[in-house]
């Protein structure tokens, strides 16, 4: 067991899930403890039984193996059980097991839906899409020992200052930041004897490699956390919340173990801590939009204050366009970081997209040697065999662009290069005069892993796989990373103006920052109910009808030119003005959230 993480509670790994019209029964597969978790499905009640008490033969019994039990949630037509019920091994840290759950089922405690009205079962429906939707997403991973919502240097610090941390059970050690099922485990955590049975979910993304360098074994792994604090879709989900979380907010985290030694460099990204919003409009890019009535000054001293105690100093590394309708943004940013007045907070602006333009991405060695002597300053945590902490990590960088995604992942990979380097020297694997740059084939591993980060955060958050991960993979940018990033472009847009007001609802649902009504539809309104004015729902209709009369128009002969003409005309305007409404009332013709975000939607039209 590792000598950072401690021993802690033993959590069961695998379970044989049994139901019954009356009850589900949770009975562990490999564990010389008796003890099964009973959920009586008519009355909610769960129970810690001996495993003798499970009933077999029956004709109603129903059985199989799963991962893990994620939690219960609450829908319109009662409690369901969420369960993990496949999963990959990702590889091994410090000695555990790391999963990606790859497959997940919800089973309803209700076994009818008599009790609901048809309205109510559709949105029940409606309800179960959104939780498949979160769930399908990929990047859910799991540890039955592992803390992975925890960085090496902080769970040590745990263990040395809290003296029976080490001995807590697997979720009460977790980072609450990080774990995405919480608020479906609150009927399980009340219950201190059912600590067995419940698992931390984390989302993000893990990679775990053995890799060899001059005949040197060593471990290099990737986990970057995404927090659940204001977690959202790209358009709906911008800069803070009262509390000073920030969307889109990953702390990243590169791993080295080598000898019975570890070494960690932490970094983390996030929305510009201002409070904005940026709400599609069917524009490719929409403008940014400052909130004039709030506190921004406020809103970013708690945001940094919260960031300075998890990890001390703060780098801001601005990477974000200084003209154009992302500068009014970024002026901002300057302006208040500057009002902070910390000597914990530093500041540096890099325009990405000027500086590295017509292919100049060497230039962002310009950033890179800037930012070195405070990358020395922070060093990085490392420990060796004995257990022995050699040095920590002072501070971190917090970098962003304006989504947090493409231009952040590169240079977050650049400053983790740099770690790597320096700490691949100390433990002896490269010679002083040597660079990790030669060893083609660990590079090759090192930039594959980075931009698979990309693509994984890109895909929670923006829908697709990330931009410009052909320099991230080969060092270079191509043609073809052009078109593949042209590509990928093409289906944001698509997603951020029809379909991300659903998956935002879905997020809300799952992390609990919606909770379903069960008088909804009843004594309560549905909020799928509201229905657009008939004059938008009119709108798409004549367009298409125009286009195809306009079509019909063009292609068949006519022995009147003039009423021809007068046709191609008359529908060809019917068209301009068609489009014209729906550039006047664009956000009428988005994807908008309809349950938590409802509301703040309309507000920033």
């Amino acid at each position: 067991v590792s000598k950072v993480m401690g021993v802690g509670t033993v959590t069961h790994e695998g379970l044989k899930l049994v139901s019954t019209s009356e009850k589900f029964y949770l009975e562990p597969l490999s564990s010389s403890l008796q003890e099964t978790l009973e959920i009586d499905r008519l009355n909610f009640e769960l129970t810690l039984i001996d495993r003798s008490g499970v009933p077999s033969g029956r004709p109603d019994i129903e059985q199989r193996e799963i991962c893990a039990l994620i939690g219960i949630i609450h829908l319109l037509a009662g409690p369901h059980l969420v369960v993990a019920t496949d999963k990959r091994m990702v590889g091994t840290l410090e000695g555990h097991s790391v999963y990606e759950i790859t497959a997940f089922d919800i089973l309803p405690f209700s076994r009818t839906t008599i009790h609901l009205s048809e309205a109510q079962e559709r949105d029940n429906q409606q309800y179960l899409t959104m939780v498949h939707q979160v769930l399908s997403t990929p990047g859910f991973y799991i540890s039955y020992q592992y803390d992975l919502t925890q960085s090496v240097q902080r769970r040590h610090h745990l263990v040395q200052t809290r003296p029976h941390f080490s001995q807590l059970p697997l979720h009460e050690r977790a980072d609450e930041r990080f774990v995405w099922n919480g608020h479906m485990l609150r009927d399980l955590v009340v219950q201190p004897e059912l600590r067995r049975f419940i698992v931390p979910l984390m989302h993000g993304f893990v990679a775990i490699k053995n890799s060899t360098v001059n005949g040197k074994v060593f471990g290099f792994s990737i986990v970057s956390r995404r927090s659940c604090n204001r977690a959202g879709v790209r358009y709906y989900m911008r800069g803070l919340n009262d509390s000073g979380h920030a969307a889109n907010y990953v702390e990243t985290e590169q791993i080295v173990l080598y000898q019975g030694s570890i070494a960690s460099f932490v970094q983390t990204r996030g929305s510009i801590p201002l409070y904005w919003s940026q709400r599609p409009t069917l524009k490719y890019k929409p403008t940014p939009r400052l909130n004039s009535a709030a506190n921004q000054a406020q809103g970013i001293q708690k945001h940094f204050d919260e960031q300075i105690v998890h990890y001390g100093q703060q780098v801001v590394v601005d990477l974000i366009d200084q003209k154009g309708s992302e500068k009014g943004l970024g002026d901002a940013f300057r302006l208040y970081i500057n009002g902070l007045a910390s000597c914990l907070i530093g500041y540096n602006a890099f325009d990405f997209h000027k500086e590295c333009s017509k292919m100049r991405w060497e230039r962002l060695n310009l950033l890179i040697n800037k930012l070195a002597p405070k990358q020395d300053e922070f060093m990085y945590f490392i420990m060796d065999s004995k257990g022995a902490v050699l040095s920590v990590q002072h501070g971190v960088f917090r970098t962003n662009c304006i989504d947090c995604l493409d231009r952040t992942n590169v240079v977050q990979s650049l400053l983790a290069h740099r770690s790597l380097q320096q700490q691949l020297k100390r433990f002896g694997v490269l010679s002083d005069r040597e660079s990790i740059l030669e060893k083609k084939e660990f590079i090759s591993t090192f930039k594959n892993v980075w931009a698979d980060n990309a693509d994984y955060c890109a895909i929670q958050y923006a829908g697709t796989g990330a931009l410009k991960t052909d320099f991230t993979r080969t060092g270079a940018r191509t043609h073809l990373g052009l078109l593949k990033d042209g590509y990928n472009s093409a289906i944001r847009y698509y997603y951020n103006n029809f379909y991300d007001g659903f998956k935002q609802d879905a997020i809300d649902l799952f992390l609990g920052n919606y909770i379903v009504d069960r008088w909804e539809g009843i004594t309560q309104p549905s909020p799928f109910h509201a229905s657009r004015s008939w004059k938008i729902r009119l709108v798409p209709i004549v367009f298409l009808l125009s286009v195809s009369l306009l079509f019909i128009s063009l292609i068949i002969p006519s022995t009147n030119v003039y009423l021809q003409l007068f046709y191609v005309l008359f529908w060809g305007l019917c068209i301009c003005v068609t489009l014209f409404f729906v550039y006047q009332y664009s956000t009428e013709f988005t994807d908008s959230p309809k349950l938590v975000q409802k509301d703040k939607a309309k507000s920033a039209r």
